[in-house]
């Protein structure tokens, strides 16, 4: 009996082992600003007189970074940017609570840099007077996020459908203050990978457009993972689409000279659409809106290729995941997405 129970208990023990999170070890973590710069009114300050603005600076534009560096790291680190109305927390913990892409990524040996990029969340201080507009639009976020059509979630959905998780979700929304800049943004990732080295950047929606342009500019990205691109795919002179018109709105594309374009053939890029997208036009607006872009996507990937690059795009119900949101990464099946991710680098010899 006693050898019984030992055994018992071993087994245990050993399944625990195995199928507990494990502890991550950090070598090292912290935090910087980066990039942006400073202004001034001219004039001399006096210290007897606060309320002068003359001499006086303000700092702003810049990014911030919050790092951390595993134990035994991997050669690659990761650069999370986010999308609109966004911050660094789309990265963290999901809204259930369970490990986002941060420590998902930290679990497998990346060292991992995510931003709040220039004008929002932790860096939200730009250089000029700006209003920050309030409006209802959780319900708007609801439908364009494909979590469902509200009030009602969509049968196969990956998103958290429990009360607490969608308010945590819509807590962490935050306002772009003074405007969207996709090359103050560009120039800013472009300088934390001068700062960090060669590495891969994760782009979200929005912040996709400005992973395009740090690639042009920077060649230490050796790759970029986009998920959902949601606007502003570059084509070479001659071959932009223009602006798309849909019940959904405006999609907008530009052009840049062939020159530049030709930099994004360099490296291999990826970009992964969820689940509830349909494979026509439709009048409802939260799906229509991610139509376009899967479409505009997929066209984007083949100019590129053209060129003799090495783009794809991964609709995920083509390759059998079902459910997938706009924030795949907070999704119930994250760690499924970021194997497909882990696979793709390993793939092009990206994980050593």
């Amino acid at each position: 009996m006693k050898k019984f129970c030992a055994m018992v208990f071993y087994l245990i023990f050993m399944y625990l082992n195995i199928y507990a999170e494990q502890p991550i070890i950090l070598k090292k973590q912290g935090s910087f600003f980066i990039g942006g710069k400073s202004i001034k009114i001219e004039g001399k300050y006096d210290s007897k007189k606060w309320g002068r603005p003359q001499g006086q600076t303000r700092h702003g534009d810049h990014a911030y970074v919050f790092f951390q560096i595993p134990e035994k790291s991997r050669r690659y680190p990761v650069v999370f940017l986010h999308g609109a109305s966004q911050s660094g927390k789309s990265w963290e913990t999901t809204p259930d609570g369970r490990d986002g892409f941060q420590n998902i990524f930290l679990r497998h040996g990346y060292s991992t840099y995510i931003l709040d990029r220039p004008r929002c969340g932790r860096a939200g201080l730009c250089l000029y007077s700006a209003k920050v507009g309030v409006a209802n639009v959780d319900q708007l976020c609801f439908d364009i996020f494909r979590f469902g059509l509200w009030p009602n979630y969509y049968k196969n959905v990956q998103f958290p459908t429990d009360e607490n998780s969608l308010k945590q979700f819509f807590c962490q929304t935050t306002p772009n203050i003074g405007g969207y800049d996709k090359k103050l943004i560009a120039d800013t990732v472009s300088k934390l990978f001068d700062k960090v080295g060669e590495g891969i950047l994760i782009t979200h929606s929005q912040g996709c457009e400005s992973g395009w342009y740090t690639a042009i500019n920077n060649r230490k990205v050796r790759a970029i993972i986009a998920i959902e691109p949601a606007s502003g795919f570059v084509f070479p002179e001659g071959e932009c689409p223009g602006t798309i018109i849909s019940s959904s709105g405006f999609l907008r594309t530009s052009s840049i000279a062939k020159s530049e374009f030709v930099k994004l053939t360099r490296i291999p890029i990826i970009m992964y659409y969820g689940d509830n997208i349909p494979d026509h036009p439709t009048d409802l607006q939260g799906q229509d809106n991610w139509y376009q872009r899967l479409k505009m996507a997929r066209l984007w990937a083949r100019t590129i290729n053209k060129y003799g690059g090495n783009a794809k795009v991964i609709h995920l119900p083509e390759v059998g995941i079902y459910g997938n949101t706009h924030f795949m990464f907070m999704d119930k099946n994250n760690k499924q997405i970021a194997d497909l991710i882990f696979k793709f680098l390993k793939e092009y010899s990206l994980d050593k």
